[in-house]
């Protein structure tokens, strides 16, 4: 599948030509910030397989581990990127409904009066999901 998106006024544009490696959401206190929303969902890709069709975003280093990108135009949240995966906000994907979320991580700073019986497993931390199945 050729996975597209980009930004809510179409000034930034990406691609990628392979299937996530992961889908799920995460709750961590910086994607609230981010998203201004209870939790981010998102989909993750090798580095990489991110292919900028239009202009690129722009980045602001929201840690020393990662960076996230966004429209300077609109202002859309859009990636956020590692050394290991580039995920793409959901939200930011022309088709959505394709997306399949296999968990949530960064649940110790899940919104207390968040309430989500999806039956998908919760771990504490990113990348916890990974190691768990990590032979999949």
């Amino acid at each position: 599948m050729n996975w597209q998106g980009g930004c809510l006024c179409g000034a930034v544009r990406y691609r990628a030509a392979v299937e996530p490696d992961w889908v799920g959401s995460c709750h961590c206190s910086m994607c609230h910030k981010w998203t201004g929303a209870a939790f981010l969902t998102g989909a993750c890709f090798p580095p990489g397989a991110i292919e900028w069709t239009e202009k690129a975003p722009k980045y602001y280093i929201s840690s020393s581990e990662a960076r996230r990108g966004f429209c300077a135009e609109c202002g859309s949240s859009l990636i956020y990127e590692s050394e290991d995966t580039i995920c793409v906000t959901a939200g930011s994907l022309d088709d959505v409904t394709s997306l399949r979320p296999v968990a949530h991580h960064w649940t110790t700073t899940w919104l207390p009066w968040l309430h989500l019986d999806d039956g998908l497993p919760r771990f504490a931390r990113r990348g916890d999901w990974r190691q768990q199945n990590k032979d999949r």
